[in-house]
């Protein structure tokens, strides 16, 4: 990594012009008192290495300031005398006040989102100066901080404050374009363009499949252009083909912009496929399987040191077999969208929440949504972000419903996502959008689909492994459930891929995010080390498991539909029943002269799913309030509290065909992973995967199945 050039790649791929100045490197730094006098033409006490955070080791100053002076000088090139100069920033946390050779040219509030400025006016001859007062508000609340904490523990990391991507410069004309709108259509064989810019010109677009053309048009600054793309070549995370794309500018037939960009041709909704709503991507369903991505490293937290670095967690997803990624409470500088785009991945983008800890005020909201705007216009033109996730298990959370709404008219072209995580931390689901989102840790498990809504698996996992030396903070490691050793990583995380198969096809689930890609700080979940030194898990076997698992996207359901009415739970080849005479619930014989009393304890009545009138629950016939329900792994029959959510998931129960094919496997309602099982003689809900004595084994698949027949009789 460069110290005197960091991060030197030109920093906005889908708006290239030739000419730029990267003002990245050291700059002067000191921290800022309040009433402080802008330092104009003074020599600040520190250097400070932009553009990384100021907490960061990268930085040079490694602490957090709340108020921040930044200043350096810089010489135009000789070549733009005569044209506009705009100074662009591509982030900083969180209200940046700018200033040049001592005047002030603007101010933005908003940590996640490009602002530039026209700083013509505000130039000289020979050497000029500009300089960045940074407010972070961070721990006061009031913007989006995602997972940044000034006291950082837990599933919450260290603050990232001040210009954290790309300073640079750039020439243009007067009138030039300033954005550009590219959404792929894929039904009409076009591609609607829309080219902003400031002043009028006639505008030419020219799309190329390598040095093929494949369709002109021209149109207006400002206005809507279709450009025909005739059998298009579409964009999936199997083939991520980009088409390029001139765009030029023309005023009383003389070229004043030019710019280069690319776009890909795909599609994304929801339809209806064998039954469940699915979202599908250019008309198909592909079950979508990704991980948590945090976008941290341990010396440059928010900022990665280069763009191999940048780039390097999104090659590792390809090769371990994964076809998205969801941006967890951040976003990421444009590069990263474009080797997304380029190296074919999904992308969940995550909107950052404000703070848990305070209450959303008005204004609060309101500047919450204004960044979310401005970060939607400038990302929207990536083929490979699907889906907005607006909220995130209730964090900072507020108008979730009008939140949803407002980004589906901003941007109609893809998922909208009103709160991951609905069934957890007081999450509050605003009922609407295009996904329901549960959380299960460990998990797997699945929400059900709806006629609006696909079933999605937003996180699940979190399995640890630690690793000596690679750890950030060996005395506060932690995860979700710790693994001892690499072996135990490897099977317990296959396991939990395998379960995902079934709820496929039996539960809609159509997407599953593992946390996460990599540990960060002090949490050990991930596949990777911080440092990315170490993979913990079998490449190979991980990556044949995601391919077998999205290539079952289509297998059909194994569900197994039950007549209402009575039944009872047999064990295959035997005179043995699931009976509930004790409690908890225990399986054998009846006894040879079996009272009645005995013969309702064998007997159940099977009516449609408390929770869900696909599956089903089974009734007592001894008692008509109480049900069979899964409590603290044990099955057992008990009273029905019809105002308690809970009994109503664990008294339902979803039938399917069992894996060998003998009879039926009873698979838990909101534990999509677990099913009843016989255990030394007591009933239990297992999981294949799981780590208590009564998981998985080798008589699992045999312990899981019963048959559904009617009723003993004396």
């Amino acid at each position: 990594m460069s110290t005197t050039r960091p991060l030197p790649e030109y920093p906005r791929p889908q708006l290239v012009r030739p000419e730029w100045l990267n003002l990245n490197g050291p700059w002067q730094f000191q921290a800022a008192g309040s009433g402080d006098a802008v330092p104009v033409r003074r020599t600040l006490r520190e250097t400070v290495l932009v553009p990384f955070p100021v907490e960061s080791a990268l930085s040079g100053v490694a602490r957090h300031e709340a108020a921040m002076w930044y200043r350096r000088t810089f010489t135009l090139p000789a070549g733009w005398t005569g044209r506009r100069v705009l100074l662009h920033f591509g982030a900083v946390d969180t209200v940046a006040a700018v200033y040049v050779n001592g005047r002030p040219v603007g101010t933005h509030r908003g940590g996640y989102d490009a602002f530039s400025f026209d700083i013509t006016p505000q130039l000289v001859r020979g050497v000029n100066e500009v300089i960045v007062h940074v407010l972070d508000d961070t721990g006061e609340g009031g913007a989006p901080v995602g997972k940044q904490r000034l006291e950082p523990s837990g599933i919450f990391y260290a603050a990232s404050s001040g210009i954290w991507q790309t300073v640079w410069l750039e020439p243009v004309a007067a009138t030039h374009v300033s954005r550009l709108t590219l959404t792929p259509d894929v039904p009409g064989r076009a591609l609607r363009a829309t080219v902003q810019g400031t002043g009028q010109g006639r505008v030419h677009l020219t799309a190329k499949a390598g040095a093929t053309v494949v369709g002109t048009a021209t149109g207006e600054l400002g206005q809507e252009i279709r450009l025909p793309v005739p059998a298009a070549h579409l964009w999936s995370p199997d083939d991520p083909f980009l088409y390029t794309l001139t765009v030029t500018v023309e005023q009383g037939g003389r070229t004043v912009d030019r710019v280069q960009s690319y776009f890909g041709m795909r599609s994304i909704g929801l339809a209806t496929v064998n039954g469940w709503t699915r979202p599908v991507l250019n008309g198909k369903f592909v079950f979508q399987l990704g991980t948590l991505d945090q976008g941290y490293w341990p010396d440059g937290l928010y900022t990665a040191p280069t763009d191999d670095a940048l780039k390097f967690d999104l090659v590792k997803h390809k090769e371990l077999g994964f076809n998205m990624v969801r941006k967890h409470i951040k976003v990421e500088p444009q590069r990263w969208y474009y080797w997304a785009d380029k190296l074919g991945l999904l992308v969940w983008q995550d909107m950052p929440s404000m703070m848990t800890e305070l209450p959303v005020t008005p204004g609060a909201a309101n500047e919450f949504v204004r960044e979310y705007r401005r970060i939607i216009d400038q990302h929207r033109s990536s083929p490979a972000i699907v889906t907005w996730v607006n909220q995130n298990e209730g964090w900072g959370q507020f108008a979730q419903a009008p939140l949803a709404e407002a980004v589906r008219r901003w941007d109609p072209s893809r998922l909208v996502n009103n709160m991951s995580g609905i069934n957890c931390c007081g999450a509050r689901d605003g009922g609407n959008g295009d996904l329901a989102d549960w959380h299960v840790y460990v998990g797997p498990s699945s929400p059900s689909p709806s006629a609006r809504r696909a079933a999605v698996l937003g996180e699940f996992g979190g399995l640890g492994l630690r690793t000596p030396g690679h750890e950030w903070s060996p005395a506060t490691s932690f995860s979700y459930e710790m693994q001892d050793t690499a072996a135990d990583l490897n099977r317990r995380y296959l396991g939990l891929i395998g379960s995902l198969r079934p709820m496929i096809a039996n539960a809609g689930l159509s997407a599953a995010i593992y946390t996460e890609i990599t540990d960060v700080e002090g949490e050990v979940n991930g596949l990777l080390t911080y440092d990315r030194q170490v993979l913990k898990v079998d490449a190979a076997r991980v990556r044949a498991a995601h391919r077998a698992l999205i290539a079952a996207s289509g297998a059909p359901s194994t569900r197994v539909p039950i007549r209402p009415g009575p039944v009872a739970l047999g064990v295959p080849g035997g005179a043995s029943f699931l009976l509930y005479t004790a409690d908890p619930l225990q399986y054998g014989p009846l006894p040879a002269s079996a009272s009645v009393t005995d013969l309702l304890g064998a007997t159940l009545v099977s009516v449609p799913g408390l929770a869900d009138p696909t599956c089903t629950s089974f009734r007592s016939a001894r008692d008509p309030q109480s049900y069979l329900r899964h409590r603290e792994s044990l099955l057992h029959v008990e009273a029905d509290d019809v105002t308690s959510l809970g009994f109503r998931q664990d008294a339902t129960f979803c039938p399917q065909r069992s894996a060998d094919g003998a009879g039926v496997t009873l698979v838990s309602y909101n534990f999509r992973a677990a099913a009843i099982r016989r255990y030394q003689g007591t009933l239990w809900l297992a999981d294949p995967g799981g780590t208590q004595p009564w998981d998985g084994g080798s008589t699992y698949t045999r312990d899981v199945t019963w048959t559904i027949g009617a009723p003993p009789k004396p």
